[in-house]
């Protein structure tokens, strides 16, 4: 067991005994993998060494994981909190599909409380929002789309909530509302939902159906209005090119709206058969591209804000190669941050258009 600074420790080491601040905040638990993030945060809280696996001073990396050249999702598959965090995953997985079905085909009234309960553990079992993020990212490739969208709209619908400093109450109703948002697809048959290859145009007019089809589900539900609304209204857009009436601001829900904000972040930063998932940032930069003039100013810029600020300091690749840590915001552009590659050196990507952040580390 060694002690070090945040300056000696490496990506890779492995934490002996818990991190904490000098108040007692705990920054990581025994046998974490250091990361960049843990190293910025320990300077940030001014927590002066930790205590690393290793006996050999002269050989700092002799314990770092064996697979060190393994991913980080592919790291964060492997840990014991994922594995947790996918046990209740599932359990919530499985109580949407419950209540998906009961509503219609049985014209069930939804048991809300049982459906909050499962997501509301399941939101709070992550300590940060990266984290959070980290875990819906493993998620996508071992469960149903449908469902595994719904969660992770109601899951990142109450993340903004929360930003916008709604109530409890609130929180719950919007969760909610993304959680039953698709509820509609329902309706829809497996291979034009799951279609790997282009849709004909009569399949794509009944995708854009299903926001009908999911108020018509729910229209009848003993739920707030705003829920149902969200179902009908949250691929509708401020400046009408939205679906499916081209509704303008003035008509679509507030609610609707976040949920909307949800819905697309998780549909881009999911695979498709004609594209790899998107890295947040680039995710940022199409929402600034037009995301002012479909979205409600207050709620895409406290989306954008809130999501970048995540990622500061975090490590990042470039679209021509290089690795650098984020070192500092462009409030003008979110999606183009100060940042510095391991020379030192430091590139401003809001003036340098011939590169963007390609994945995130």
């Amino acid at each position: 067991m060694r002690r070090l600074t945040p300056k000696e420790l490496e990506i890779g080491m492995i934490i002996a005994e818990p991190v904490t601040t000098p108040l007692g905040q705990l920054l990581a638990e025994k046998d974490t993998e250091v990361t960049r993030q843990l190293i910025n945060r320990m300077k940030l809280y001014r927590v002066e060494y930790a205590m690393v696996e290793g006996t050999d001073p002269d050989t700092p990396e002799a314990k770092t994981h064996a697979a060190a050249s393994k991913t980080h999702s592919q790291r964060v598959a492997a840990s014991n909190e994922f594995k947790d965090f996918q046990l209740k995953y599932f359990q919530s997985i499985d109580e949407l599909k419950k209540v998906f079905n009961a509503a219609y085909k049985d014209s069930a009234d939804i048991d809300t409380t049982e459906l909050l309960a499962s997501v509301s553990d399941l939101f709070t079992s992550r300590k940060t929002i990266i984290e959070l993020f980290d875990m819906l990212f493993n998620m996508r490739i071992l469960t149903d789309p449908l469902y595994s969208h719904c969660l992770n709209v109601g899951l990142i619908s109450r993340m903004i909530g929360r930003w916008l400093k709604l109530g409890r109450e609130e929180l719950n109703l919007l969760t909610l509302a993304g959680l039953l948002h698709d509820i509609g697809k329902i309706k829809i048959p497996d291979e034009v939902l799951n279609k790997p290859g282009k849709l004909t145009d009569s399949e794509f007019a009944l995708i854009q159906r299903h926001p009908i089809f999911g108020y018509d589900i729910l229209k009848k539900q003993p739920l707030d209005p705003r829920i149902k609304k969200a179902a009908l209204m949250h691929h509708e857009r401020c400046d009408g090119s939205g679906y499916p009436s081209k509704l303008t601001d003035k008509f679509i829900d507030d609610y609707a709206m976040i949920v909307g904000i949800a819905d697309v972040y998780d549909a881009m930063t999911a695979a498709r058969s004609y594209r790899a998932p998107l890295c947040p940032f680039q995710v940022l930069s199409n929402f600034e591209e037009d995301g002012y003039q479909k979205y409600k100013t207050k709620y895409i810029l406290t989306f954008l804000k809130h999501i970048a600020s995540a990622y500061q300091n975090n490590r990042v690749i470039l679209s021509d190669g290089h690795a650098c840590n984020i070192v500092m915001l462009n409030q003008h552009s979110l999606s183009r941050p100060m940042v510095q590659l391991d020379d030192g050196s430091i590139i401003d990507l809001s003036t340098r258009k011939d590169l963007f952040i390609k994945s995130v580390l």
